[in-house]
């Protein structure tokens, strides 16, 4: 592209000679970017880390003295929605039997057997989760409740009740990744991968699953400012959970605010004992419950192999 250039008008004409350059016009200056604009970015991006990585470490300091009990804490909240199906189960045992029997048209004996079966599963899987104590087993006994619930009730395609069991299942995962910490032998079937490799992958897995029940609660209900408000931040924390960047502080952050979502939305204890809406609270309080376990369990033992902070340390 060729210069532009404007003719002075008060400068005094000269015969231009040969090889020079006339004196009767200037050409326009240039302007070139300044180095400081250039790196203006780069210092925000610098900014941004260093105040994210001071507010990890104030959470990592303030939660120093609870620590060590948190990975229990993690595993009983994982499990608590088994363990009050299993109780209402006994304290509604009639109730059940009715609807297996008159709407799911169980027969008489396999409705009983059917109750029976998922009563001992919870209560016995519960319990080795708990103990660590045949963590494997308990998980896989957990997960077979959850598909034969979803089969036996008919809630296997309800979207909330999907969506909310996929999270318990990704907290059941981390809890599996946890167990394969220490376990030397597990699925020997499988000689191709290695106990961390394994591990990762159910890491992944768990997080993935975990945000789920968030998706549930974006699709569901009526809109406000304020929910749409929370939707966007909590989205915004899911992805970074599930693609593992500052997947602890965002898990910590989702502990938060579902939290204090359970507390608010779902308090069945303010419902009158005989309302029908009562134990629908209740199931949906303890399900939270049990994804706010995960969550905790992913504060404590990382996002695994397979996320961005991990890459961030080899690279």
């Amino acid at each position: 592209m060729s210069q532009r250039i404007h003719l002075n008008p008060n400068a005094q004409r000269q015969q231009p000679m040969m090889g020079m350059q006339g004196g009767g016009y200037t050409p326009d200056p240039i302007s070139r970017p300044s180095p400081a604009n250039v790196g203006g970015s780069d210092d925000f991006l610098g900014k941004v880390q260093a105040y994210s990585s001071k507010i990890e470490d104030l959470i990592e300091a303030y939660t120093q003295p609870i620590r060590p009990y948190v990975p229990a804490m993690a595993r009983f909240l994982i499990v608590v929605t088994f363990l009050e199906d299993a109780i209402r189960i006994l304290t509604q045992w009639s109730d059940q039997l009715w609807y297996l029997q008159k709407h799911r048209k169980f027969p008489w004996g396999l409705s009983h057997l059917f109750l029976l079966i998922n009563v001992f599963a919870m209560l016995a899987g519960s319990t080795g989760v708990i103990a660590k104590r045949y963590p494997d087993y308990s998980v896989f006994c957990l997960l077979g409740v959850v598909v034969a619930q979803g089969l036996g009730y008919g809630l296997l395609f309800d979207l909330s009740f999907f969506l909310r069991n996929l999270s318990v299942i990704g907290g059941l995962l981390m809890v599996l990744s946890d167990s394969l910490q220490n376990k030397k032998k597990l699925f020997a079937g499988i000689p191709s991968l290695s106990e961390t490799d394994r591990r990762k992958y159910f890491q992944l897995a768990g997080r993935i699953l975990l945000i789920f029940l968030f998706m549930g609660f974006i699709f569901q209900g009526s809109w406000s400012f304020a929910r749409v408000l929370v939707s966007v931040v909590g989205l915004g924390a899911c992805v970074m959970v599930a693609v593992g960047f500052k997947a602890k502080w965002s898990a910590t952050f989702l502990v938060v605010l579902l939290s204090v979502f359970n507390v608010f939305i779902n308090n069945w204890w303010s419902v009158h004992s005989a309302h029908p809406q009562r134990d629908f609270l209740k199931y949906d309080f303890f399900q939270t419950l049990s994804i706010v376990g995960g969550l905790l369990l992913l504060v404590n033992i990382g996002p695994g192999g397979f996320s961005v902070d991990e890459k961030k340390k080899v690279y």
